[in-house]
């Protein structure tokens, strides 16, 4: 079994961003995100490179490091740089090598060649799944759903094939599943059966679909537990949820796979599952000496 990952100065700093990330201002929110997606690599990311891609001035990079409490970039990229050869990420390393794929194939590449691409991303990212789960709150999950009177999953678009498969595993447990469709625009109408301590999994990634969003607004507003399935800590919808399971996935000529977020459903309903059947031969077996005395 793969031993727990220590605590870092990363994740310590992460959790930081993640309580402080409502109260940031716009330009501070864009860093943010961009540390936390990209950690992997940042402690070879120069100032420049990093306020680029968030679209802000370096001096925006240099008020995020000094709002959590670092003298300027460099300190605060010191923690990444720390050990970076073993927090390399291998989809991070698989997204240089794709561009360079591309670059060289001018458009050489057969169709085989292609689907070894997407292959060879799914494991990276399996990979990277795999190293972060034992720090996750998958068994924080797991328990929500054990306690819970009423299961209910939504996911739109492209994390509609997740939900329905989780709605179809989960319908093997003796509790009532709600898979919220939203045919005939009808999400809201869907989920007026959703009562307090029932629980809902919502399953939605950047930019997030608004009817997923809906959904875990009225799971707060009635009292209702989350668990939300998606791509950040600073993810609108993380911050109603009592478990955040984080899953990033590749990316292959511009196709985002669905590998790593199929891979933890289907964790989290197994794991369930092991779960009530624990509960169950405990059950069964200790009603006999109950009896018999």
């Amino acid at each position: 079994m793969t031993p727990s990952r220590p605590a870092s100065a990363v994740d310590a700093l992460l959790t930081r961003i993640t309580e402080e990330y409502a109260g940031l201002s716009r330009q501070l929110k864009l860093i943010a995100r961009h540390v936390e997606q990209h950690r992997d690599h940042l402690g070879l990311e120069k100032i420049q490179d990093v306020a680029a891609r968030c679209g802000v001035q370096p001096s925006a990079v240099v008020r995020f490091a000094k709002h959590f409490g670092f003298t300027g970039y460099s300190e605060l990229q010191k923690i990444f740089r720390d050990g970076i050869s073993q927090q390399i990420a291998p989809s991070r390393n698989y997204q240089a090598r794709i561009r360079d794929v591309i670059d060289q194939a001018q458009g050489r590449l057969s169709s085989a060649d292609i689907a070894s691409e997407f292959i060879d991303g799914a494991i990276a990212g399996m990979h990277e799944l795999q190293r972060d789960l034992h720090g996750s709150t998958l068994g924080d999950a797991v328990e929500l759903l054990a306690h819970a009177p009423a299961l209910w999953v939504v996911g739109a678009r492209r994390s509609f094939p997740v939900a329905s498969y989780l709605a179809y595993a989960l319908q093997h447990t003796d509790k009532p599943v709600h898979l919220v469709t939203g045919v005939g625009a009808m999400h809201e109408g869907q989920l007026r059966g959703l009562r307090a301590e029932d629980v809902v999994i919502a399953i939605s990634f950047a930019p997030y679909a608004s009817e997923t969003l809906l959904a875990t607004q009225l799971a707060a507003s009635r009292g209702a537990r989350l668990i939300a399935i998606t791509d950040s800590r600073m993810s609108p919808l993380a911050a109603e949820a009592q478990a955040v399971l984080l899953v990033h996935e590749s990316s292959t000529f511009g196709f985002r796979a669905l590998t790593n977020v199929m891979a933890l459903a289907q964790s989290l309903f197994i794991a369930l599952a092991y779960r009530l059947e624990l509960d169950y031969r405990t059950t069964t077996t200790t009603a006999p000496s109950a009896l018999a005395g």
